[in-house]
């Protein structure tokens, strides 16, 4: 091969690693958590969820999701909880108005299950934390199902509370069409 269609064939590869992934709308979230709390399950969910997802499930090295939720939109059924929740105390909305998740990693595992690796961030404090998902396309559309289990005093959440949990389930639902 001619030396001079080397560049050609190198930006033709790129190219085409490019184009392999799909990039998706998000079309609906849910995004909920659950905590133990005085021995009882509480629950509750965050709403403005955003969300940059470009997946290709033939090759999901090259896929990138990055979400963030809206922590003003917490809602838990209870007004006093939510605005304890909201405050310096829990989630500190005032300065830290936004959960941010973006991808590392994602590597396929079998089936429509994935594993992404994911930097969390609430309150300004980062974590890496493995993201176990299921990836189901049907036609035009494609479901994301998600379970994130967190420590809440990783991030600062809480603080050192005797009766609340520090083991955070998260589950993330979320509907696109390509």
């Amino acid at each position: 091969m001619n030396k001079k269609y080397l560049p050609l064939l190198f930006l033709l590869l790129v190219m085409n690693s490019a184009i392999a992934q799909v990039k998706y709308t998000l079309t609906k979230a849910t995004v909920t958590f659950e905590i133990k709390n005085m021995g009882f399950n509480t629950s509750g969910n965050f709403g403005g969820v955003q969300a940059d997802i470009k997946f290709d499930a033939a090759k999901p090295e090259v896929s990138s999701i990055e979400a963030t939720a809206n922590v003003n939109e917490l809602n838990t059924g209870n007004d006093t909880k939510d605005e304890h929740l909201k405050s310096a105390d829990y989630f500190d909305v005032a300065t830290y108005p936004k959960i941010t998740m973006k991808s590392v990693a994602i590597k396929h595992k079998s089936g429509n299950n994935y594993v992404g690796k994911f930097n969390v961030t609430i309150r300004n404090k980062t974590q890496l934390l493995d993201v176990p998902f299921t990836y189901t396309e049907t036609g035009n559309t494609a479901d994301f199902h998600g379970v994130l289990k967190l420590k809440r005093s990783d991030f600062g959440i809480g603080g050192s509370s005797m009766v609340m949990a520090d083991d955070v389930t998260i589950n993330i639902d979320v509907a696109t069409t390509k």
